[in-house]
């Protein structure tokens, strides 16, 4: 959605490992924000954008107009399945049609071999694999890990809210983390186990407000009987009017 970082900016180098030409779509998707948002707000910058993507090596920048994308009649929504009824889902209602109905838009559109997203929004990404395999769209889907500040702060356009001393209490998501996967490194494959680590960790921030804590399965996304390797820990959070998303995947090193 714009306001590149480097993290997005490796989802470009990744994209030229595995294709001979990149295109980059740049689009804030009002039907993925739900009332009370930061649609309005949510940072903007495509010239800066443009230059960093030329820098990158993107052949093709596509950044149209909601008009374009959304015209006077258009009705017709992709509709998440079950799978975006918990955890984000559950949250932000709505939202995962947003995503769904905007990047089969933009498949239909740019009709790509290859496509790449972010693991930092890993729910999503795991219904972008669904909804390739479901509409049988003949595209490769790849997943580019999380970029990291070096504290270890996700990288996210959201990051731009924050103060400084919002910023630290931010961290709490990593480090919950980050304790998880030590307790799981050390032999913990309990999820409920693993859950009480991440919420004491959490505790520690104070002006960090929690919203869900998702122990899952890779497929479908479904509560985890037992945390083997694969299994997603994702959690969201907010600081302030921040929110804020990031997740690790047990026995893939960072």
């Amino acid at each position: 959605m714009g306001a590149l970082h480097e993290g997005h900016l490796s989802l470009v180098d990744l994209a030229r490992r595995h294709a001979d030409s990149v295109v980059l779509s740049v689009f804030v998707n009002p039907l993925q924000f739900g009332p009370g948002e930061d649609y309005a707000r949510y940072p903007r910058d495509l010239s800066r954008d443009a230059r960093l993507a030329a820098q990158r090596g993107v052949a093709v920048l596509f950044a149209p107009s909601v008009e374009q994308m959304y015209p006077a009649g258009n009705e017709i929504r992709v509709v998440a399945g079950e799978m975006a009824s918990d955890w984000e889902g559950a949250v932000r209602p709505g939202h995962f049609t947003g995503v769904l109905t905007v990047v089969a838009k933009l498949f239909n559109l740019v009709q790509p071999d290859v496509a790449v997203f972010g693991q930092k929004d890993i729910q999503q990404a795991v219904l972008i694999r669904k909804l390739v395999r479901d509409l049988d769209y003949p595209i490769e889907l790849v997943i580019g890990g999380t970029v990291r500040e070096p504290d270890g702060l996700a990288l996210s356009s959201r990051n731009a809210y924050l103060s400084a001393s919002e910023r630290g209490e931010a961290l709490g998501l990593f480090c919950a983390l980050e304790a998880a996967r030590r307790a799981w490194r050390a032999g913990e494959r309990d999820p409920a186990q693993l859950e009480r680590i991440l919420r004491e960790e959490i505790r520690m921030h104070p002006a960090l407000t929690l919203d869900y804590i998702a122990i899952v399965e890779p497929t479908e996304f479904k509560p985890a009987r037992r945390a083997e390797p694969g299994t997603i820990i994702a959690v969201a959070g907010r600081v302030g009017t921040t929110r804020l998303l990031d997740n690790v995947i047990l026995g893939a090193e960072p």
